[in-house]
């Protein structure tokens, strides 16, 4: 009789051929091209974008030297150690400079962006003079150039403001529409479709049935991706059927630039997305050493990319964030970011074999004697959703550690960091 031998499982500790996680991101990384697509849109329209090209002013700004108070604008070569008395001969206002020459002795009103006149250098702040009917008088210790901003104090003509690469952010807008600037060239929006494969799945709406549960996983990656700002397409629920399955990869590959799948990764009988995969484009990998999330196909169909993330909620949500989440910026053309972790003690008793690297959720928080502390969620299952719901952070345990104490400092990373 043959002697059995065990086939590889998720619940070993580690499998041979599978990725570390660093592995795995250095995979990634390796074959993602930035999109070099671009469109012009409007100001307005602009917002979340990626710059293409470098924003250059074409003026100075402020155009011209202003008054940064409401006060009184003077020859600088008048103040003195003594009480001063000027005679005001005229008044300018934002928007309505004052005309004509000012002579050494003289002074005019003027308010706050108000245009400086060319002979006057200095504004006095109008608490500091005592007005009489036709002139004031100047006290205290003042210096020469005071409450005066200067042309091009913030940015000069030909000076780059913003470079290509950069995300339009609100203060963005105003920025550029302080030089004048209508519309810009900035690179499109990520495509990104993505489905839930399985006979057990229904969307909400439906009547559930002996055997089926609601789909939730393509409800927490829309709400991942739209924090990061991407196009995308719901392509809704694909059964467990060869040819819907080739179906639906081939008409998302054609439409995105990326295609994000839940579940049939695994090694069941009716998990046919690897096998999809293969025909249809190429596999880069499917394993990584890790839990939850362990299989995670990675490749391409055509010129999309291609993430077939596992079945298990929380799999989905911690294999988007560790993985798809930077691939996503990276394709777009954004600076990497560096991951937010800290060193804290943790409170939690957690088993774990050496072997393959631990996203345990985990609650941050604050002791009685103002220290921050971790500890786990509870039950850590791949399936159990709300625990990522209540944790606000990652603990990461790496592929040695073979457990942790209480009160063992150890390595998290806040969700308030993830994209």
């Amino acid at each position: 009789m043959a002697e059995f031998t065990p086939q590889p499982s998720c619940a070993d500790a580690h499998e041979p051929n599978s990725l570390s996680v660093q592995e795995a991101r250095q995979r990634i990384k390796n074959l993602i091209t930035p999109i070099t697509t671009w469109e012009k849109r409007s100001l307005r329209d602009a917002l979340g974008y990626i710059l293409a090209e470098s924003i250059i002013s074409p003026i100075n700004v402020p155009p011209h030297n202003n008054s940064a108070m409401d006060g009184y604008a003077i020859h600088g070569s008048d103040l003195s150690d003594k009480p001063v008395t000027v005679k005001q001969v005229g008044i300018a206002f934002a928007g309505q400079p004052y005309v004509g020459s000012i002579k050494s002795g003289e002074c005019i009103r003027i308010m706050t962006g108000a245009m400086m006149p060319d002979d006057c250098d200095t504004v006095i702040m109008q608490e500091h003079v005592d007005v009489n009917d036709s002139s004031i008088t100047l006290h205290g210790t003042h210096s020469i150039g005071q409450n005066v901003r200067s042309a091009g104090e913030d940015l000069q003509q030909g000076e780059e403001v913003l470079t290509p690469g950069h995300k339009i952010m609100p203060a963005d807008l105003g920025l550029i529409a302080s030089l004048g600037i209508a519309e810009l060239t900035v690179k499109r929006k990520l495509r990104v479709a993505f489905f839930s494969t399985g006979d057990e799945l229904r969307s909400i709406g439906e009547t559930l049935e002996e055997g089926q549960i609601y789909d939730s996983n393509r409800y927490t990656l829309y709400g991942m991706l739209k924090r990061i700002d991407v196009d995308f397409i719901d392509m809704g629920v694909i059964p467990d059927q060869k040819a819907a399955l080739r179906q639906a990869l081939q008409l998302a590959s054609k439409q995105a630039d990326v295609v994000l799948t839940s579940g049939g990764v695994s090694v069941g009988d009716a998990d046919y997305v690897k096998e999809m995969l293969t025909e249809l484009g190429h596999v880069d990998f499917w394993k990584i050493a890790m839990k939850p999330g362990r299989p995670l196909a990675f490749g391409k169909i055509n010129d999309a990319l291609f993430f077939g993330l596992p079945g298990n909620p929380v799999s989905v949500m911690v294999t988007f964030y560790q993985f798809v989440s930077a691939a996503l910026q990276q394709l777009a053309g954004l600076p990497e970011q560096a991951s937010q972790h800290m060193q804290v003690n943790c409170v939690s008793t957690i088993r774990k074999r050496a072997g393959r690297f631990e996203f345990q959720r985990g609650i941050l928080f604050q002791d009685e004697r103002g220290l921050t502390q971790v500890k786990t969620t509870g039950e850590q299952g791949s399936g159990i959703l709300r625990s990522m719901s209540v944790a606000n952070c990652f603990i990461l345990l790496e592929e040695q550690c073979d457990g942790i104490k209480p009160n063992t400092t150890v390595t998290v990373q806040p969700f308030s960091g993830l994209i």
